[in-house]
């Protein structure tokens, strides 16, 4: 699996927190997650695009 986030912009983001190490393979996974069903409901309307909609 590769990464799919950017540790330092989640850092950025997270700037007022401290950040676990295993919460970006956590975050990455959710991500993995979130791009399988987005692609999963283009194809069931039949569409090649992904769109904001999908997620």
């Amino acid at each position: 699996m590769s990464d799919k986030i950017v540790k330092a912009a989640v850092k950025d983001a997270l700037s007022e927190k401290n950040v676990a190490a295993d919460f970006y393979e956590a975050l990455d996974e959710e991500v993995d997650e979130l791009l399988e069903d987005a692609a999963e409901r283009a194809d069931g309307n039949s569409r090649k695009t992904v769109q904001p909609r999908d997620l």
